[in-house]
């Protein structure tokens, strides 16, 4: 597996810019984002992507960080949560890792939260409720899914989060929830989320 060569991932809310390379949200460091790297470009093509037909849509508006720890507050508070495999979506420093910390928190998760840029993977364990948080950024070899023991993780019970799942197209399974992450010239975010199954509407209801 590749170790290098990944710009860190920066959540932009406004004029505030989380370094992810850090490993709690107390840690951030506030600057004014670079306008460019809105209009960033993907590091390599997506792979086509075969999906469960969309059973719901909501166009969602997070003008600051506070509204998505505000959403991420809600999600924790679902039941069908524990079972949920939800895919993160969007460009490099839409929030995706920060959303992530924010859920994690909201759910009771203490100490310090990696982000697994590196690893792949990162697991917390809670009472009742395993979290599986993958960042597929680096995944370039289907040998390691089964390797690795990412098809274990998916078939046992659990909550899973995964961002760039693009990287692991035609190996994971359909998404309940699909987040879909946009940065806007303000610096606020446009959310698109959309449920692709009965536990992904349960989790916009």
């Amino acid at each position: 597996m590749k170790t290098g060569g990944q710009p860190v991932e920066q959540a932009l809310f406004g004029a505030a810019q989380i370094d992810v390379g850090h490993t709690d949200l107390g840690e951030s460091q506030l600057t004014r984002p670079p306008p460019q790297l809105l209009q960033q470009r993907l590091p390599f093509p997506l792979m086509p992507t075969a999906h469960a037909p969309i059973l719901e849509t909501r166009t969602l508006h997070w003008p600051d960080e506070a509204t998505c720890a505000a959403f991420a507050a809600t999600l924790a508070q679902h039941a069908a949560l524990v079972d949920a495999f939800i895919e993160l979506r969007g460009p490099l420093g839409a929030g995706k890792t920060t959303f992530v910390r924010h859920l994690l928190r909201a759910l009771g998760v203490a100490g310090r939260i990696k982000s697994p840029t590196y690893a792949v993977l990162e697991p917390h364990a809670l009472p009742g409720l395993a979290i599986s948080h993958f960042d597929f950024y680096r995944f370039d070899d289907p040998r390691e899914w089964a390797d690795a023991g990412f098809r274990d993780i998916f078939a046992a019970p659990g909550l899973k989060l995964a961002e760039w799942p693009e990287k692991a197209a035609g190996m994971l399974p359909p998404p309940d929830l699909l987040l879909h992450i946009e940065p806007l010239d303000d610096g606020a975010r446009r959310v698109r989320a959309e449920a692709g199954t009965a536990r992904g509407r349960e989790l916009l209801a």
